[in-house]
């Protein structure tokens, strides 16, 4: 049993040794880009970016009512996921997005389907962008560094399109619909080498085969997190706090070594965190649930349609006359209309003009889930641990519809335009805190009073890089002896 000990003590030694090799400098590129990503994060398009782009509607060249504008698209309206009506360039289009396939797009004054955009039409649309100067084409790209993304596949191929401004701008129209899908600047572009690009292994020749990119990063952050414990517990087995080493030390390394050692005692925790719930965010085995509504959930929430759903156009206009956005949509099988209006708040209308009831919403969220006794509904109106705004704005108040379901689940709700904002059942409040609170630090307390979260990520952030920076320089000098060894033993 003696004899056992000390050989798994060995291979322990020796596991974490070469093992901590090849995961310093992946804990290293980490730890750095992490820092890039608290300040630069990866480029997306955000609703306010998007509007900001668009052109009010044209009302009085909008001839077609939305139930034809799907019947154009050759769809059934159970087959739509999302309707809009929106300006491509000049003239009103209907934006129809189905719940599989290409998305549609049907010109509201005579009922066209829209065919592929060209270089010409993109850079229409890219003129009304509010910073734009001279644009010009940079050309068609299927598929590149910043749309690699699977969420972009139903509108590419895209037309890149410079602006010209300052900041060097580029847009990205989409050649399927004409919709401006992503912008980039230059600032943007080239901090996420140093941030997400590595941060996440988002190469793009990789990151475009989406399972391949999957088991490489889970295996990779698997075995990063088998090397952080392990060192964790070499650290301790190492360290003497009570009968010490010689001259009174702690620890019975010298130079670089003691600095890893003891640096791992100090951060060690904070390096195993982050890692492990890196790893978290890959999810493995696909323990937690989509975040997205189901099918079944929205089409029961939407409810059948009471009437055909034909709007008041000129009365749409009346509500909001800059609105350079429709939303089409059904709660309770009432047609409601949210129009996206030039100070980037939302109005809803609908036939009869009013907002949805509250009494309305209740009873369509009942239906949710069937199976589950009706729901308690809790109005939010301030952050909480599972409903807050960091890096990305979270809109209140909202309706949090808690149901007694096996898993638990809750919906959020946006009370005014009855919108359902996402889905979350236990497995997301457990991933909340394995993933976010673990690897974000986004405790309400921490991220409301900025720059304390700043603060407490940089202090935990370059403890973790002490311990990966000594240890590769460790490593370097390991691999140097035993390749100068090898190279002097004669054969």
């Amino acid at each position: 049993m003696v004899a056992f000990g000390k050989r798994l003590r060995r291979w322990l030694y020796l596991g974490h040794r070469w093992l901590g090799i090849v995961t310093c400098l992946l804990f290293a590129v980490w730890f750095l880009s992490g820092i890039v990503m608290m300040y630069v994060g990866f480029p997306r398009l955000t609703d306010a970016e998007r509007r900001a782009a668009q052109v009010p509607i044209v009302w009085d060249r909008v001839s077609l009512e939305p139930d034809a504008a799907v019947a154009l698209a050759g769809l059934d309206r159970s087959a739509v996921r999302r309707l809009d009506l929106t300006m491509f360039d000049a003239a009103p289009v209907y934006r129809v997005t189905p719940w599989s396939g290409p998305r549609r797009t049907v010109s509201a004054v005579t009922g066209e389907v829209l065919g592929t955009v060209s270089a010409g039409q993109a850079l229409a649309v890219a003129r009304h962008h509010p910073v734009a100067v001279t644009v010009s084409d940079l050309g068609l790209v299927t598929r590149d560094q910043w749309t690699v993304p699977q969420r972009f596949d139903p509108l590419r191929p895209f037309h890149r399109i410079a602006l010209g401004d300052a900041a060097d701008t580029q847009l990205y129209v989409s050649a399927a619909t004409g919709e401006i899908a992503l912008d980039t600047s230059r600032h943007e572009r080239f901090w996420n080498w140093f941030g997400a690009v590595p941060h996440w292994i988002y190469f793009t020749p990789l990151r475009s085969q989406v399972e391949l990119w999957r088991d490489v990063v889970l295996w990779l952050s698997g075995i990063s997190v088998v090397g952080a414990l392990m060192g964790f517990v070499v650290g301790v087995m190492r360290v003497r706090l009570r009968r010490r080493y010689a001259k009174g030390a702690r620890t019975p390394y010298r130079g670089w070594m003691a600095w890893h050692h003891l640096g791992g005692l100090v951060a060690g925790v904070t390096l195993f965190t982050f890692i492990f719930s890196g790893w978290i965010s890959m999810n493995p085995n696909r323990w937690f649930s989509p975040r997205e509504p189901e099918r079944a959930e929205l089409e029961r929430y939407q409810g059948i349609p009471e009437t055909p759903t034909n709007f008041d156009l000129r009365a749409l206009a009346d509500v909001c006359s800059g609105a350079t956005e429709a939303r089409f949509t059904r709660i309770d099988g009432q047609g409601h209309v949210i129009l996206a209006c030039p100070w980037n708040t939302e109005k809803t209308c609908c036939d009869p003009m009013s907002a949805p009831s509250p009494e309305r919403i209740a009873r369509a969220a009942a239906r949710l889930i069937p199976t589950s006794p009706p729901p308690q509904i809790e109005r939010l109106t301030d952050d909480d641990v599972y409903w807050y705004s960091h890096h990305q704005e979270r809109k209140l108040p909202v309706l949090r519809i808690q149901f007694s379901d096996p898993a638990a689940t809750w919906f959020h709700i946006h009370p005014a335009t009855g919108e359902i904002l996402n889905r979350i059942d236990r497995s997301n409040r457990i991933y909340r805190w394995l993933f976010n609170a673990l690897h974000s630090f986004d405790f309400v307390f921490l991220v409301r009073y900025r720059p304390a979260w700043d603060l407490v990520l940089l202090a935990l952030s370059a403890g973790g890089l002490a311990i990966a920076l000594s240890g590769i320089v460790i490593g370097w000098r390991r691999l140097r002896a035993t390749l100068r060894r090898r190279v002097s033993t004669p054969t």
